[in-house]
């Protein structure tokens, strides 16, 4: 795997001496977009305050986003597309100043791609607690220093309404469409169910109507592994220099998730038993290959995020529940009535398919393709982020004129 392409969107492989030697030298307390670090291609919305469902205001927040193709005058051809978990606003272009991957879906927008920029005004944003460029806990707070685990608790609803703002900002009410996977699907729900007219398609893809036990639990353990790294410091480590934030917790807890967004078919047929740089882990103190591509992301990972943020965002996936504050799931996915591409991936064993039938069998709107679609995949949850040519497929049908 090439240093400059997201793991999300790549297959597994075997990480290489080289790749290995690129991570050499220590990073810095957090990975998160500060002040003065290069734009890249980020643009940002005017700063706004949000009430939030725990009851707090978080005053002055802004949202990063990045844009590709032209807005129409009449503002009729706007696609939001939403970004997952360890995404950002960055969903496609190189490698580069201000950005350290590729485009985490490459291949799917642009000119005569899936989401065709010669047809569509496309944005997306950094989502409200990230930290790429949004407002989250890397973020300075009203006394100047950075809001730590004291940023306020969010939930996914929240992180909707901010992308509400930043819409009604650029002068868009009514999206062409909302397209989102997993997290993002998350709130592409939560906007469709909210305010159903305000937008015309929807695409929910490798997402649930709400965070299930099994989830919740998986992720209690990744944000204990940060909680647990004596570096997290309670989540007041910004000052720390570079190698002493709490990279060992932040690593570990991107390595448990690794293993929920792949498939066993694919790990074992890839890696198998095999040892990395063929050193024996039994009596040569080397490791297993599948070892090494866990350490290896874990410590990529370090590089590009921010602890705290991860807390925020794992936190509000643990909130999600379409039913909550409403009779019930069934009744909230009937205020969806426009047409809509479920999709789901049959290895996904992070949120799997009985999640999206759930969705499909809900929804009020036309379902495009005449139901639920299922690609199948040996890349697990990630497949909607590596399977590009079916994905597109699916989204061409959504977006067709």
């Amino acid at each position: 795997m090439d240093f400059q392409i997201s793991e999300d969107s790549a297959p597994s492989e075997f990480i290489t001496e080289q790749q290995r030697r690129q991570l050499v030298g220590r990073p810095p307390a957090s990975g998160a977009f500060m002040a003065g670090d290069e734009l890249g291609d980020r643009k940002f919305s005017k700063v706004f305050d949000i009430q939030l469902e725990s009851g707090q205001v978080l005053q002055r927040a802004r949202l990063a986003y990045e844009s590709w193709g032209e807005l129409s005058p009449d503002k009729s051809n706007a696609v939001l597309v939403l970004h997952a978990l360890t995404g950002d606003s960055h969903t496609s272009g190189a490698s580069g100043p201000g950005h350290l991957t590729a485009g985490w879906w490459n291949g799917l927008i642009g000119p005569g791609l899936a989401v065709d920029t010669n047809r569509f005004f496309v944005i997306t944003p950094n989502v409200l607690g990230g930290c790429q460029g949004s407002t989250g806990p890397a973020s300075l707070n009203p006394k100047g220093i950075e809001y730590g685990s004291d940023f306020p608790w969010l939930t996914i609803r929240d992180q909707a309404d901010a992308f509400v703002e930043l819409g009604s900002q650029l002068g868009i009410n009514k999206w062409f469409a909302i397209i989102g996977g997993s997290m993002a699907g998350m709130h592409a729900l939560e906007m469709a169910i909210t305010n159903p007219g305000s937008l015309e398609r929807l695409a929910l893809l490798a997402a649930p109507p709400y965070a299930t036990a099994d989830q919740i639990a998986l992720n209690t353990v990744q944000l204990e592994a940060i909680r647990s790294d004596a570096n997290f410091k309670d989540g007041h480590y910004y000052q720390a220099k570079p190698g002493f934030g709490p990279h060992k917790g932040l690593a570990l807890a991107r390595r448990m998730a690794l293993l929920n967004y792949r498939s066993p078919k694919e790990l074992n047929e890839r890696f198998g038993r095999s040892w990395q740089s063929k050193v024996s882990p039994i009596n040569d103190a080397g490791k297993y290959a599948v070892e090494s591509y866990l350490d290896f992301h874990g410590n990529k990972f370090v590089r590009r995020f921010d602890a705290n943020s991860y807390i925020t965002l794992v936190s509000a996936m643990n909130s999600h529940d379409v039913a909550r504050g409403r009779e019930s799931t069934e009744l909230a996915l009937a205020k969806i009535t426009c047409p809509t591409l479920v999709l789901g991936v049959d290895s996904d064993r992070l949120f799997p398919v009985s999640g999206q039938e759930l969705i499909a069998a809900g929804i009020s709107g036309q379902l495009v393709g005449g139901g639920l679609k299922v690609i199948s995949s040996e890349y697990g949850h990630d497949g909607f982020l590596i399977e590009i040519e079916a994905v597109s497929k699916e989204l061409k049908a959504l977006l067709e004129p």
